[in-house]
């Protein structure tokens, strides 16, 4: 089996250490008036907005943004967000969202992120499971992770309840498409 060497991480801000191993990603942030709903709490689509923030700036900080994955033809494309709310978000609140790698597959062709929101004391709000694998961009089809992608992928930090993923756990909650015609 091959050794798997660890990020060469340059800017250690945004990393949360257990037991001197990184575990996970996270960022601040203050919330705006806009990201309010008419309940005067974080809205919904607010919530996704701060997960794909994070996330894309776990690539960037991981040389893989835009530019390298536009080098690459590819791009990551979201399954689903499953989203579980446990204490509501004011707009007097800061915020720190997590990303944790909670698995992906023998080809990292499907990759599963963990996100968590706390607010500035570390209370848990709530937490959301996501699944994306890739899209070619000019065939608009998954595709075939190259295998310095895959490397890249493998020496992610993982989460304490990281899983290799099998087919079966793509398909888990068994949605199908249903044509209207």
């Amino acid at each position: 089996m091959q050794e798997i060497k660890p990020l060469n991480i340059i800017d250690q801000k945004n990393y949360l250490y257990w037991q001197n191993k990184i575990i996970m990603y996270i960022k601040e942030f203050d919330i705006r008036w806009s990201d309010i709903d008419a309940n005067k709490h974080l809205g919904n689509s607010s919530y996704i907005d701060y997960m794909s923030h994070v996330r894309m700036s776990f690539f960037d900080e991981n040389k893989m943004g835009l530019k390298e994955m536009t080098n690459l033809g590819l791009g990551p494309i979201v399954f689903y967000e499953h989203i579980y709310y446990f204490k509501e978000i004011l707009l007097e609140d800061n915020i720190k969202v997590s990303l944790e790698i909670a698995g992906y597959s023998d080809d990292c062709k499907f990759v599963m992120f963990s996100h968590n929101f706390y607010d500035d004391k570390g209370k848990h709000l709530a937490h959301c499971e996501m699944l994306f694998s890739w899209i070619d961009l000019n065939t608009r089809k998954l595709a075939q992770v190259p295998s310095e992608l895959a490397e890249k992928i493998k020496r992610f930090p993982k989460g304490k309840n990281f899983k290799t993923l099998t087919k079966e756990d793509t398909r888990k909650h068994g949605k199908r498409p249903i044509d209207l015609v």
